[in-house]
């Protein structure tokens, strides 16, 4: 039996550029929180690891990249334990000699799993390689989607890949700096893409400045709402909000049934055309 009520926590969150262990502290520090106040799940930013910029100089991403199995996820482990939780972080994942822009996901047994991310955008291509798969990871919640940045708010179909397939929540693990192409694509897909599929988005960005850029937050959790006529924030502050800028944990209770109740429109049941779809990508993939 699927359950349906989550208790989950998404955190804006201040990197210190390239100091991994400062920042790794500071993760485990919000994983003691968010368990002692009984989060189940829990949503950190993109590289909130390392750091997000890039600096030719001094490629931290390259420097500070380690594997899935490497300490600082070991660590993390031991916490997610303890606290029988879910704890999704973005950081340098170094596959052989490879390093990709990837979101860890640390389960409350202590496996593991990954999403890496599949669109990059800008700097990101100077020092990661594309990721390939979408991810879905099974819970007694149902089937949970994985999303970084770019991947949510450009690229509607994994979203929608992810709901088709099942999925009433979607974590977007996100560094979305503050300029106007980056938080215009985000203030407008967040909302656009909950309402159209009918799926919780949780999105955890960092917060303040880093080496060249400055994040202003907005981790938040967005629904459907119950008019059935828009979208409304359940957990933290949406971007560009007041209070969004707040550094720190924010958690609440979500009620995933609500993603299934919230429409009339029987997209998922019936409507939509995953074969016709897939024969119209196939013609733009063959005409570029």
């Amino acid at each position: 039996m699927v359950e349906n009520v989550l208790n989950i926590g998404v955190v804006n969150f201040p990197t210190n550029w390239g100091d991994k262990e400062k920042n790794l502290e500071n993760i485990e520090k919000y994983i003691v929180e968010a368990g002692e106040k009984g989060v189940e799940m829990l949503v950190f930013p993109e590289t909130c690891l390392c750091g997000y910029d890039y600096d030719e100089e001094v490629d931290i991403h390259e420097k500070l990249a380690e594997s899935l199995d490497g300490e600082s996820v070991s660590k993390i482990k031991k916490h997610a334990q303890k606290y029988n939780m879910y704890v999704i972080f973005g950081f340098s994942e170094l596959v052989e000699n490879s390093v990709y822009n990837s979101a860890a996901i640390v389960f409350p047994n202590g496996e593991t799993d990954v999403y890496r991310k599949i669109h990059l955008p800008f700097d990101e291509k100077k020092w990661a390689i594309c990721g390939d798969e979408p991810k879905l990871f099974e819970t007694k919640w149902g089937k949970v989607g994985v999303t970084i940045c770019y991947d949510t708010y450009c690229f509607p179909e994994l979203i929608r890949y992810y709901r088709a397939m099942g999925a009433r929540l979607v974590l977007n693990v996100t560094a979305c700096p503050d300029n106007a192409c980056t938080m215009g694509a985000a203030t407008l897909s967040l909302p656009a893409y909950s309402f159209i599929n009918y799926v919780y988005i949780a999105s955890a960005n960092l917060c303040g400045q880093e080496k060249y850029s400055h994040f202003s937050g907005g981790s938040c959790v967005v629904m459907p709402n119950e008019t059935k006529g828009g979208v409304k924030t359940v957990i933290g502050t949406f971007f560009g909000e007041k209070g969004s800028d707040t550094v720190g944990l924010f958690n609440g209770v979500i009620d995933l049934s609500l993603a299934d109740k919230n429409t009339d429109i029987p997209i998922y049941d019936g409507d939509f055309r995953a074969e016709k779809y897939a024969e119209l990508y196939q013609h733009i993939a063959q005409n570029n």
